[in-house]
């Protein structure tokens, strides 16, 4: 058996969730799990499958995300997604994630149709670098810190420190695609790949050590992601660490070099 054999692809994973009432399940398999957890992208796709699931797909676009991972999800999880409040262009959802029988994961999620507007600004210049086909893989040279889920990625080291190097630039800018090609809507993939590098603060790092993400939120700046040959940029730079936290700012171009996601997350850094 090959290790793509091995690999349970996003769009099945999605596509095995179950639907009892008002509750989506799902089991996660290993190949999907950050040690024995998942991770906070596929957390954010869970969510937010389940929330298309039962509310279908004539929500407006996705526009903002806030998630707090409260405890270890993992490998079987509920999710409830709750409407809040629906108004004629938009919606607020919560959805808790359940495992076993504790809360897991907490997000709100914000659907808003486009409007009509005088202001259009933007200041999201990406990366000056290469494409993807010039650099070598991230994955690959991150070796052990490398968590089983990074399988499903590809990803292109562009610039930056790779984890654990002592170095005193905590940045990563990495081309990244899924190797599943099948994942609809393209944003659910997007909020999965957008968490798929490891917190840039772990570039600081002089040997490999215990992170966890406490809280991300992250807007969605195009009604409708899409990029050539499913390749996004990724940036990922450790602004703030300190007293055992870092605070990270995150954002992801298409190929084109336009920004489709700008995001802020906290994490729990255990070195």
């Amino acid at each position: 058996m090959t290790d793509a054999d091995a690999r349970t692809p996003l769009s099945q994973l999605l596509a095995s969730m179950t639907l009892d009432n008002d509750v989506s399940h799902v089991h996660v398999p290993d190949d999907w799990l950050q040690g024995r957890a998942i991770y906070g992208g596929l957390t954010a796709a869970l969510c937010l499958q389940s929330i298309y699931d039962q509310h279908g797909r004539d929500l407006p676009p996705l526009r903002s995300v806030l998630l707090s991972f409260i405890g270890p999800a993992g490998p079987d999880v509920a999710l409830r997604p709750v409407v809040v409040r629906q108004g004629k262009s938009t919606a607020f959802i919560t959805v808790d994630m359940l495992s076993g029988d504790k809360i897991a994961a907490r997000g709100t999620f914000c659907f808003g149709k486009a409007r009509d507007s005088k202001i259009a600004h933007a200041d999201l210049q990406a990366p000056q670098v290469a494409g993807p086909d010039e650099y070598e893989s991230f994955f690959q040279r991150a070796g052990q810190t490398a968590p089983n889920f990074t399988q499903h990625f590809e990803g292109r080291f562009a610039r930056g420190s790779m984890p654990v190097t002592q170095s005193d630039e905590p940045e990563y800018v990495v081309w990244l695609r899924h190797r599943d090609s099948d994942i609809d809507p393209v944003v659910v993939g997007l909020a999965a790949l957008a968490d798929a590098l490891p917190p840039a603060a772990m570039a600081s790092f002089s040997e490999v050590a215990p992170i966890s993400t406490m809280t991300w939120m992250f807007d969605v700046l195009d009604d409708d992601p899409r990029t050539e040959d499913g390749w996004w940029l990724s940036q990922s730079v450790a602004e703030h660490s300190g007293d055992g936290y870092s605070s990270q700012a995150m954002r992801v171009w298409n190929r084109a070099g336009q920004p489709i996601v700008v995001g802020r997350q906290n994490v729990a850094i255990f070195h």
